[in-house]
């Protein structure tokens, strides 16, 4: 049985039969047969669709919000930030879509040719549970505009999430079968990633979980969008709005409790201006309400497992018998131990673990530099590249970051945050390939060249 379990209170939910190997096998049927008449429907037909699931959604928006808060513990604030971002997606590629999909002409020897943008088949997500709205539909809508059907895959933890979206496609009157769910654990994922009838697959989830899905995926030469760990570093000069900047780093690196692929978690910040940079973020962070995440008053919600609480812990713990420093918070509330105290680490060392891993939780870690190049260096001294920040406003030392940063995005001045109008994805251990914008919807289509003499 799948389980959903309210991290702050502890509490069973609902509990779920995983499903059987005839099931599975009847839900990738289906959804190859759904497939032939979807991708055959006119594409405005189609995004007529999603205008029907935003509606819903709108009207559903508080209910699908306390569900995401019950499920994984974020808070409710956010839950419904969450959802709203998921129409706002929608949105997007109502008013795009058509243009990006649309063929290009292209100059060659022939007197006419180009590029069609044809749908795959029946398209696999896995998905996480930490923003259990967002990263399901970040997949499914440009899976399904594009004329695939989509298979979700998604956390255990969160399978009443999951079978609400699903439910959202059924009452939105999108045709049978277009989109699914699977209730599977993990364990059981290599013979679905491998099956015949599927064409590609999306994962957001952990490098360890990416590499593994990766290679079964590559070794069946499927095509793959894997969206992995990262380890963002924050990059503070001296010339920086120092308040912006320490509010814009807390936000990064407490929201969703911390458990975020992009937020911020390594602060290299120039010696100048570490001291009060630092104490800044400490008022910040010794500022955070803990506890209900149902309610208003409550800024820093539990993490989603009581296990997670545990590896955070015992990252902390190693690096600070390597010689990190405890400056704020350290260790799990005595009053809940789902929660981990919002945490500053200083002293840290590129070597330390903290430096090193992800963090997945409320805890950031303050290194210094004195020049640009040693920023930079410390930077990408990481096996991860998935996003970095810098606040200065000095427009050639913006350039340069920009030029030398090893990650899949740069923020200047900003919030490090996901677009539907820009692509999203990292290099290294971060991941391969793209979601969002133009490079999203077009992740899991046959581009086919045409040529007429």
């Amino acid at each position: 049985m799948l389980q959903s379990v309210h991290p702050y209170t502890g509490e069973v939910l609902q509990s779920y039969p995983v499903m059987g190997a005839q099931e599975v096998e009847a839900v990738l049927q289906q959804s190859q047969q759904a497939f032939f008449n979807w991708k055959a429907m006119p594409l405005a037909d189609r995004l007529a669709f999603f205008s029907r699931l935003i509606e819903l959604m709108r009207i559903e928006r508080d209910q699908l919000a306390l569900l995401a808060t019950m499920e994984m513990g974020k808070l409710l604030v956010e839950a419904k930030s969450e959802v709203d971002k998921c129409m706002a997606l929608c949105a997007y590629y109502l008013e795009h879509a058509e243009e990006q999909l649309a063929p290009e002409e292209r100059l060659s020897d022939a007197r006419q040719s180009g590029v069609l943008y044809q749908p795959l088949g029946v398209i696999l997500g896995i998905m996480p549970w930490n923003f259990p709205f967002w990263q399901a539909f970040r997949f499914l809508v440009p899976t399904l505009i594009a004329g695939n059907t989509a298979v979700l895959k998604h956390a255990s933890n969160v399978s009443g999430c999951a079978l609400a979206i699903e439910q959202l496609f059924i009452q939105a009157g999108f045709p049978a079968n277009c989109m699914r769910t699977l209730l599977l654990p993990g364990a059981q994922m290599q013979q679905v990633v491998q099956h015949a009838l599927v064409a590609g697959v999306s994962l957001t989830g952990s490098e360890a979980v990416g590499r593994q899905v990766g290679g079964w995926a590559g070794a069946a030469l499927k095509p793959m969008v894997l969206e992995l760990g990262g380890n963002d570093p924050f990059l503070v000069f001296e010339d920086a709005d120092l308040e912006l900047a320490a509010k814009t780093a807390m936000q990064s690196r407490f929201q969703n409790a911390g458990q975020s692929c992009i937020a911020a978690k390594r602060f290299i910040v120039q010696q100048r201006v570490y001291d009060a940079f630092l104490l800044r973020c400490k008022e910040i962070a010794e500022g955070y309400v803990l506890g209900d995440p149902k309610e208003a008053q409550t800024s820093l919600a539990p993490l989603a497992n009581g296990s997670f609480v545990d590896e955070l812990a015992k990252q902390v713990e190693h690096s600070v018998a390597e010689g990190a420093e405890v400056f704020v918070g350290g260790g799990k509330w005595p009053q809940n131990e789902a929660f981990y105290l919002p945490t500053i680490l200083t002293g840290v060392r590129a070597h330390m673990l903290v430096a090193k891993e992800e963090l997945f939780g409320p805890v950031a870690v303050v290194m210094s530099f004195t020049t640009p190049e040693q920023a930079i260096a410390l930077a990408n001294d990481s096996k991860f590249g998935l996003g970095a920040t810098i606040f200065t406003q000095d427009l050639e030392i913006q350039q340069y970051c920009l030029n030398n940063m090893e990650s899949g995005s740069v923020f200047i001045n900003g919030l490090m945050k996901s677009h539907p109008g820009l692509p999203f994805g990292g290099i290294k251990a971060s991941g391969l390939g793209r979601e969002l914008s133009k490079e999203g919807l077009r992740a899991f289509v046959n581009l086919k060249t045409y040529w007429n003499r």
